[in-house]
């Protein structure tokens, strides 16, 4: 039976099976593609970058493009394992301990953002050692190209239908086949269009036009405070994670909790960064 909710939103969600074909035992899922994809681009724009000396400081890139292509399996590792165990630390402990066979049950969902940056953190720290390589540098490097990835998860999001938002009558709202009958806000198109599209765009106009990338740090900072906002804005229309739900007020969530953190220690590095700055003038 159509309800009020479902007659308000006049945005269709689009029929699309999560598995794009199946070879097989194996199923090929557009969230893989997603994370694929968004690595792949990512080391191309990357490549792109360290091949525009004029960006860097004494027009010496922060590494090789040797090296670039080297830390394309560490970056996938920590993204990969950083990310489930983020998800599993931060929010599904509980089950995982009543059942730990889950912690490897990635079918059923769990990769956390703030999971995958720890684990990505970490690699690039230890490859910056190993490989001798100016760590602050290897960081802007990365958080320039890092949207790529933000945009197409939360596209694949938006796809499998999970993560949805809030109870919604806006005209765009959607309704979802595992969110009941009612509208819900998209909030996975506003996590696509905010810590995707437009902080890609932000930063590209700081390596780009600001040429910030010979202020190591300064990349690494307005990324971390961009998407630390622009994720706690998305938690006010996006629907908590049920076995969470609000952890204070009716309003905190976790999302909230761990990117506040985030935009502290970005605004750091900011502060960090320019007087770097005026102390090499």
């Amino acid at each position: 039976m159509e309800t009020i909710a479902t007659r308000l939103a006049i945005l269709p969600f689009p029929e699309i099976d999560p598995v794009i074909f199946t070879i097989g035992p194996l199923a090929v899922r557009w969230y893989g593609l997603a994370y694929v994809a968004g690595i792949l681009l990512g080391w191309f724009y990357a490549r792109r970058i360290l091949q525009r000396p004029a960006l860097w400081r004494n027009a010496t890139p922060a590494l090789t493009l040797t090296q670039l292509d080297d830390f394309l399996l560490w970056a996938a590792g920590g993204i990969v394992l950083g990310g489930r165990l983020g998800y599993i630390l931060f929010y599904d402990i509980d089950a995982v301990l009543d059942n730990p066979i889950r912690a490897i049950e990635i079918w059923n969902g769990g990769m956390s953002f703030h999971g995958g940056l720890l684990g990505t953190t970490l690699a690039m720290i230890v490859f910056a050692r190993k490989h001798a390589i100016a760590v602050w540098s290897l960081f802007d490097l990365v958080a320039a190209v890092v949207p790529i990835g933000l945009f197409f998860g939360r596209i694949a999001n938006f796809i499998n239908g999970e993560l949805w938002g809030r109870l919604s009558s806006m005209p765009w709202a959607v309704v979802f086949p595992t969110g009941g009958p009612f509208a819900r806000h998209p909030s996975q198109l506003y996590e696509a269009a905010l810590e995707g599209f437009l902080l890609l765009a932000v930063l590209a106009y700081f390596v780009y036009r600001r040429k910030a990338l010979k202020n190591p740090g300064l990349v690494t900072g307005i990324f971390t405070c961009g998407y630390a906002a622009s994720r706690i804005f998305v938690e006010f229309f996006r629907e908590p994670d049920p076995q969470l739900g609000y952890l204070f007020g009716g309003w905190l969530t976790m999302g909230m909790l761990l990117s506040a953190p985030l935009a502290l220690a970005g605004i750091w590095a900011i502060l960090r960064a320019r007087r770097a700055a005026v102390a090499a003038t």
